[in-house]
This record gives C-alpha cells, structure tokens and sequence, in this order.
C-alpha cells in the first residue's frame, strides 16, 4: 500500500469518526473495495458510559432513637455492599434493542409498570421507540417490579438493564 492511499484512508477513517459523532451514532462499519484482492475493512464504535439511576432505599424513622451511633453504623454497611450489576440479576428485563424509552403510552398516562406492581407473563412493561416505531416490551415472566432503571424518555441501549421483576 503506498503512502498516499495510507494518508486517503486515514482521512476516510476521520471523516467516519466525525460522522459518528455529527449523527449520534455509537457504531459505524465500512467495507472499502480498492481492487480484487485489497480492501479495507473499518469498523468505529464509539465507547458510551451507561448511567444507572438507582431509587432510593424506604427511610424508616423510629419514634424514639434505640440504637447508639456506634450500633447503627454496622447496619449501614450490608446497604452499602449490596451493589451489584442490575444486568446479571436474574430477573433483569433487558433492552432488545436500541431507542428510547417510554414509561407510558403517551404523556401524562398511567405508567405500564411502577415498583411493587404484579406484572403477568407477556404484559406491557414498557414501549421503546426506534426509527419512529413503538415498540411494546413484554415482562418475560410473571412477577414483581422490584426495580425500574430507567427514566421515562431515556435513550437505552441493546442488552442494557431496563427493570428487575422477581
């Protein structure tokens, strides 16, 4: 490969880096055809960080304090180790694909799902829209919503965490 295609095709790869990022893409994969036995084979993926926002424990408050400072802080620290990855729970229900996500059929409606509901087998949990199509996701078993993870309007991506139902 001489130098000029070299310079071209790190242009070209520029110019894809810059068009990811101009059209809000997370992946973009080129195959470039020079000859019959040369090609160049791009793929740019963009790394995103995924924000989980998780809901805050009940606060119960007691009538009279009974425990000291000192007997209270052990009780703060099984809280605190309990972090774990929503995505390996087993009762994860995980995105299909990428879009955004909706609480409710439309603004202002009654949410499909909220914490502490029973959901049975195949109900509406949620609807992502991609490409202008909605997309109605099903509870792939019966259960309780123990966790939503993410917000009404929030853009997911495929395989991301979106609800826990044990």
């Amino acid at each position: 490969m001489s130098k000029q295609s070299s310079d071209a095709d790190v242009a070209f790869i520029s110019a894809l880096a810059e068009l990811l990022n101009k059209n809000e893409l997370t992946e973009i994969s080129v195959k470039r055809e020079y000859a019959e036995a040369d090609s160049l084979n791009v793929r740019v993926v963009k790394q995103s960080t995924v924000v989980q926002m998780a809901q805050a424990a009940p606060v119960h408050y007691a009538a009279a304090p009974t425990a000291t400072p000192a007997a209270a802080a052990p009780a703060a620290a099984p809280a605190a180790a309990v972090i774990e990855d929503p995505a390996q729970h087993p009762g994860a229900v995980t995105s299909p694909m990428v879009g955004t996500c909706y609480m409710a059929a439309e603004p202002g409606a009654t949410p499909f799902a909220s914490v502490g509901m029973a959901v049975s087998e195949g109900q509406t949990v949620l609807i992502i829209e991609a490409m202008k199509t909605m997309n109605h996701i099903p509870a792939p078993r019966a259960g309780t919503v123990k966790r939503i993870l993410v917000g009404d309007g929030t853009a997911v991506e495929f395989g991301a965490p979106l609800m826990i139902i044990e």
